[in-house]
């Protein structure tokens, strides 16, 4: 099995630094995707309410064999309908959550989106806190929030968010948000890791890096993203391209390798919905 690095996060837990994500995987489909994912020796897994899967996920979980002390398991708040979400809504929401993974607590509870136009997010945060003192999540944290939303974070709470999930990727390195969580002490977790579509790992620059190493393009951008520190979840549900998201530990990519790769984020290129304005 490949050894995955951890992460230890702010208050201590472990967290794997190569993780398997479900988004888009149908919940029919998530139990074999996920059981594929397991054997091929993934650890920590990564789910959402708004995906629609988390049963199908738990059903894998549980059929795995694997200790519960091996898995890193996180899903995510989605706060939805269109309304201020309070302290009994997002403890529903919870429950409901660990309910369908067929787990006692988790490894780590995300707000998916702050949605700043509500004006919710710090009632979802000291909910977050209650949930984490409780010990049935060993560690919350954010998905998607900028920087003026993580001030605001600070404002009501101490607590400090043990990761921030972003979109994150070659062509939109998010480099100065990257720099304020290592100063708050706050883990960066890449989802669209390898950007959507084939737009990212058919460029000329990721192709040629991976030819020199004899890699994939996507392993190649994957050890871009471990030689950066960032936490990363793949998606996949072909059961090749899963094993192979996982073999990027023999290699290591040098400074003509990583100035190549970085160069692709001077336009700051973003795939997926702007956290400033997203409200679905």
């Amino acid at each position: 099995m490949n050894q995955v690095p951890a992460v230890r996060l702010n208050n201590g837990t472990s967290m794997p630094q190569l993780g398997f994500g479900v988004w888009q995987v149908p919940d029919s489909e998530a139990k074999k995707t996920v059981a594929t994912a397991l054997e091929a020796g993934y650890r920590s897994i990564d789910t959402a309410a708004a995906y629609g899967n988390e049963r199908g996920t738990g059903k894998a979980l549980a059929a795995s064999g694997v200790p519960r002390g091996e898995l890193f398991v996180t899903t995510k708040l989605w706060n939805s309908p269109k309304h201020r979400w309070g302290r009994d809504e997002v403890l529903r929401a919870f429950d409901d959550s660990l309910g369908k993974l067929r787990l006692d607590y988790l490894d780590l509870y995300l707000i998916h989106w702050p949605r700043p136009m509500r004006d919710d997010f710090l009632t979802i945060w000291q909910t977050f806190e209650e949930i984490a003192a409780s010990g049935r999540a060993r560690a919350v944290g954010v998905s998607n929030f900028r920087p003026e939303d993580l001030e605001r974070l600070r404002t009501v709470s101490p607590l400090v968010p043990a990761v921030n999930q972003i979109e994150l990727h070659p062509l939109f390195p998010q480099a100065e948000l990257r720099a304020l969580h290592a100063s708050l002490g706050i883990a960066t977790e890449a989802w669209s890791p390898l950007g959507q579509g084939k737009e990212l790992l058919a460029l000329p620059a990721v192709a040629s890096v991976a030819a020199k190493h004899g890699r994939s393009p996507a392993q190649v951008v994957l050890r871009w993203h471990l030689r950066l520190g960032n936490i990363v979840i793949p998606k996949s549900v072909t059961p090749s391209r899963i094993r192979e998201n996982l073999d990027v530990f023999g290699f290591e990519l040098d400074a003509d390798d990583l100035a190549a790769l970085d160069a692709l984020g001077a336009g700051g290129h973003r795939i997926g919905p702007d956290p400033a304005v997203f409200d679905n």
